[in-house]
This record gives C-alpha cells, structure tokens and sequence, in this order.
C-alpha cells in the first residue's frame, strides 16, 4: 500500500491584476504547504475505485467525477498503462475553503501512482497533466513554498523561507472562487511586491507579510461575513498575522512557535466548538520528491 498526504495549500498573501482575455485574473501569490491535510492510499485492484472517507467525504459524494479519479485517468493515459489500483481519499480538510484540498487531492494521486509505475512519468509530465486539472494542480505536484504568477500555472521556488507554526480556521461556509473574482474590484495589481529574502526572525518575515494583503479577502467577506469572525478570533489570540488564504473562507493565523498555535486553537474551540480548527505547521515537506 502507498500513502500519499495531500497537504492544505495555503497563499500567505494574493495579490490580483486585471482580468485577462480568457477571463482568468494574473496573480502574484507566496504559496506554502500545511502538515495537515487529506490522506489517500493506492492498492492494486482488479479495476480503478475511489473509496471517500473522514469528515469531510460527505461533500464529495454527490461529485459525478471527483477529481482524484481524473487524475488517475489521465495518468494512465500518459503512462500507457491499465489503471487498476483502489484509491482511498480520506477527506480531512473543509472543501471549496480555499486551501486547494481538491488540486491537492489530484497532485497527490499524480505522485502516488508515479510510484506504483515507477518511471511511466517525471515531475515535467506530472506538471504538465496537473495543468490539464486544474490551475491549482501544478503547483501542488511538489509540494513547497513557491513564488506563483499567471492565473497560478507559473511558479518558482523560493528558498528563503523556513517552516513556521500557524492555525487554520474554517467555520463551514464555502466560498465560490468564481463569485470572490466577480466581486473583485480593488486590485493590488502585479510586480508591487519583491520575493522575499532570507529573513533572520519570525517578525522580519511578518513584517514582510503585512505589507501585502490577500485581494479576494474583501469581497470575500462580502459573500461570507463569517469570514471577519474568523480573523477577529485569530486576532484575540494575538497571532502574529491573521489573514484569509486563497477564494476562502478558511483563515490562518501565524504564531511564534506551536505551543502558541495550540494555545490559539484551544481557546477558539471553546468560544466555536463547530468551527473546524487545525494547528498545523507551514511550509511543511520541503523535501518532497518525485520517483
């Protein structure tokens, strides 16, 4: 059996230009990926299966194609090979919260297959089937931290950012990403904010956060009010940043060590029991590899 986490994508900061003739938005984002996240594991099977669990699967089974199953087709396709592997998705993250579980769950299922078929496909390839997935996929094939640009198929690598403690908060109302983007109308633009460089302490690199924003947080919370409860929780706890990830609605709050985001964490249940909370470390997996 293979086991594959497929990590929580979190924009530490969104910046958005004008809309495009395809009607995408260019973007300027600085991505990093959670140590939580949603599990899937592969077995061989007689035929290609995906079996939901956890406590989130019930938002997926209406799906008439999840895309974990697109993935492991169009992966056969490339690989010239029969898909015949059962593949358990344990749904751990809220879905349509701006964190990338489904582009996660589908990079994922590109690597977990890459191991079972050994050489049928290199990190190009499984980049270039992720962008057929969706914008989201490419970037989290490897997961790391990563300068993204265009509509979020162009990324670099940035090594300058080390792993960091934070919590995410959901409180269980989705986000469309195409409704934040129609209500999108104060824009950062592109190119007004430098990659970052090595940074000696936790309150250079805050620093350097705050001086961007996330653009879709504001019609964002248009949508989805909540979304302001959200960061005034983080807020009490004194987090260092408090900021909304991608489309929303999940939030994230970074802390000066775990102890912190645990303490956080526990003071919102008790204020939100029904909230969906996940201390969880940033920036998590930077040595992941392609077989």
């Amino acid at each position: 059996m293979i086991r594959e986490l497929a990590p929580a994508k979190v924009n530490l900061f969104l910046h958005a230009g004008n809309r495009r003739p395809d009607g995408y938005h260019d973007i300027e984002s600085l991505v990093v990926f959670a140590s939580a996240g949603d599990e899937l594991t592969f077995e061989e099977a007689d035929e290609l299966s995906l079996q939901l669990q956890g406590p989130f699967a019930s938002a997926l089974t209406g799906e008439p194609d999840n895309l974990v199953l697109c993935a492991a087709r169009r992966f056969a396709e490339q690989a010239q090979i029969e898909p015949r592997v059962r593949i358990t998705l344990t749904k751990n993250l809220p879905v349509a919260s701006g964190i990338g579980g489904g582009s996660s769950d589908a990079a994922a299922t590109l690597r977990g297959l890459s191991q079972m078929w050994p050489g049928r496909a290199n990190l190009q390839t499984l980049w270039n089937i992720g962008s057929e997935l969706g914008s989201d996929v490419p970037v989290s094939v490897l997961p790391g931290c990563w300068w993204m640009t265009g509509r979020g198929e162009r990324f670099a690598t940035v090594g300058e950012v080390g792993t960091f403690d934070a919590l995410l908060v959901n409180a269980g109302a989705p986000v469309s990403t195409a409704a934040a983007y129609q209500e999108l109308h104060d824009r950062s633009g592109i190119g007004g904010i430098s990659r970052p460089q090595r940074f000696r302490i936790m309150g250079e690199f805050v620093n350097y956060l705050a001086t961007a924003r996330n653009d879709l947080e504001a019609p964002a919370r248009a949508l989805c009010p909540v979304i302001g409860e959200q960061l005034e929780a983080l807020n009490s706890t004194r987090a260092l940043l408090a900021r909304m990830s991608g489309s929303g609605a999940t939030c994230f709050g970074i802390y000066p060590d775990a102890v912190s985001a645990q303490a956080a964490a526990h003071t919102i249940s008790e204020q939100h029991p029904n909230w969906w909370l996940a201390p969880t470390k940033l920036n998590y997996g930077r040595e992941w590899k392609i077989q």
